[in-house]
């Protein structure tokens, strides 16, 4: 008895311990509830203008739209920027059949955002769209603590804690229901609207492509997914990180808002993906070749994971860095994909009618180690140029003239207006655009922008002119760069001229009075160094 009492006396206040432990690991991590909710005003502005008779402009056959995006694609990873390591034809023979852009500037420096703000003609932090939209979040202590100090997480760090939506709220995170896209607006004018590719804008019900103006989609919701399923197949060449992110996209296979849809319904696809989005296109183009239609074409291509097949593979041969030549192997079979489509618009006679844009959706990234956008600083995640200054490039025979080099800055954001320019369509007035009709800029040798801003949380830049000011999130630090005389942003020369940090900073103040704040949390951060410059950026 006096041995149990003994016994009792010291594994007692162990299993009080070890339960308070597991009570306080598993205890759910404070949520919230509230639902996002759209513009009220924006929705009803939107609601009438898209029931409200179409004003045409334009006389006569009316205008094809293809938009091709690239994902994460770097601007001198293509040999239409003087990029040796990926010869890159068909890209080449696009830009060089209109208008390439020397500056060409995403509106922010990762996915989702970046395409809120393409597929609008707004800058996406005006409706909230800043973050990239959340699948999941820590839903108790142990969650949030293990990817805080046990898994290896690079240069990805976890916010602070703080109250994270709940499923429910998560599912009302995507591009607002008050904004009008692109599709909307050509579908108003009597076009057959369709998207081929990664969609990433929402992934519930309102949100999906098919209530975003889009008659018919092809690809996925999610951020990625497997180019074919991860089997033995020799004819695939399969290259894995060692970065956490890289385990999370290879995963178990295609699963949830990585699988593929036609439409709403799910496909057990095999085909390379790259591919396929062009066989898909060339199918689209040719249903609805005897009719106006907008096509959209975001290509996963170059997003890891990285696979690829061997016939893109064996071009490389003199490339031993296994990372690179996969690489470099995606980027060509995303330039012959882009030639397909090309060759197909060509063959049914449609080139005279058709607007062709081609950009990438942020630059590359530099966390592969795959490319370093040399010689532009930085690369996705960050507001330096290799972050956000990015390949682009516009054809439409007989209103662009071939070999145009265009030298000042654009942006993503001028996509909309192009097209609603080129279809003939008036605009809302109950809502700020901030693009321009890229044709008619080209053509009369305007100046597109006189700035451009981004800002993701406390990480903010501004390009006027020249000049560009970058503030690092958290810190605050200042970089101020004159991009005629140092494109690479190697000389700081913030304290040189504090003048012109000052007007820059006003500019930004400015600007961010339009905006409103984020509409979901960012749940990690990315934090890196250039020398000794440590940066920040909210994701």
């Amino acid at each position: 008895m006096t041995n149990y009492k003994k016994i009792t006396k010291i594994v007692t206040p162990i299993l009080i311990t070890l339960f308070i432990l597991a009570a306080f690991l598993f205890w759910p991590i404070n949520t919230y509830g509230t639902l996002i909710k759209e513009n009220p005003k924006l929705a009803e502005g939107k609601k009438e203008f898209l029931a409200s008779k179409p004003k045409d402009s334009i006389s006569g056959k009316k205008t094809n739209i293809i938009i091709l995006l690239a994902d994460d694609l770097g601007k001198f990873d293509i040999s239409l920027y003087g990029g040796k390591s990926t010869p890159t034809p068909q890209i080449d023979s696009l830009a060089a059949s209109g208008a390439t852009f020397t500056d060409g500037y995403a509106s922010a420096s990762i996915c989702s955002p970046s395409r809120a703000g393409l597929i609008t003609g707004r800058y996406q932090e005006r409706f909230g769209h800043e973050y990239q939209p959340g699948d999941r979040y820590p839903k108790n202590n142990l969650e949030y603590y293990a990817f805080n100090y046990l898994i290896e997480t690079d240069n990805w760090k976890l916010n602070d804690k703080i109250e994270y939506p709940n499923d429910a709220s998560i599912a009302t995170q995507g591009l607002p229901k008050s904004e009008i896209t692109f599709a909307d607006l050509a579908k108003r004018q009597g076009y057959s609207t369709g998207i081929i590719g990664k969609w990433h804008l929402g992934h519930n019900k309102g949100f999906f492509p098919l209530d975003r103006g889009f008659d018919y989609h092809y690809g996925f919701y999610q951020a990625f997914s497997l180019y074919t399923p991860e089997d033995d197949n020799p004819d695939i060449i399969n290259h894995h990180h060692k970065d956490f992110t890289d385990k999370t996209i290879w995963g178990k296979g295609r699963v949830g808002i990585g699988q593929i849809r036609r439409d709403t319904t799910v496909i057990d696809e095999k085909a390379y993906l790259t591919e396929k989005f062009a066989e898909e296109a060339e199918a689209f183009i040719d249903k609805n070749k005897n009719k106006p239609f907008l096509l959209y074409i975001p290509f996963n291509a170059p997003h890891t994971p990285f696979q690829v097949r061997k016939k893109y593979y064996d071009r490389f041969p003199n490339v031993k860095d296994e990372n690179k030549r996969v690489y470099f192997a995606m980027i060509s079979a995303l330039d012959d994909a882009i030639g397909r489509i090309r060759e197909k618009v060509k063959k049914e006679g449609l080139e005279d009618n058709t607007l062709i844009i081609f950009a990438s959706d942020n630059g590359g990234a530099d966390y592969t180690f795959a490319t370093t956008n040399a010689p532009l600083k930085g690369g996705k995640f960050s507001h330096f140029e290799g972050g956000i200054n990015v390949p682009f490039a516009l054809s439409w025979k007989g209103k662009i003239k071939p070999h145009t080099i265009y030298k000042q800055p654009v942006s993503t954001l001028d996509f909309f207006t192009t097209i609603a320019a080129a279809i003939g369509s008036d605009l809302p007035k109950d809502r700020i655009y901030d693009g321009v009709d890229l044709v008619k800029t080209v053509n009369e040798n305007k100046i597109a922008h006189k700035d451009l801003y981004w800002r993701s949380g406390d990480a903010k830049a501004v390009r006027s002119g020249d000049w560009k000011l970058i503030i690092s999130g958290r810190t605050h630090e200042k970089w101020l760069y004159n991009l005629a005389k140092d494109k690479s942003e190697t000389k700081d020369l913030s304290q040189l001229d504090p003048e012109k940090v000052k007007e820059l900073e006003t500019a930004l103040q400015t600007w961010e009075k339009g905006l409103i704040k984020p509409l979901w949390p960012n749940l990690t951060y990315y934090e890196f160094y250039f020398g000794k410059q440590k940066y920040f950026v909210d994701l």
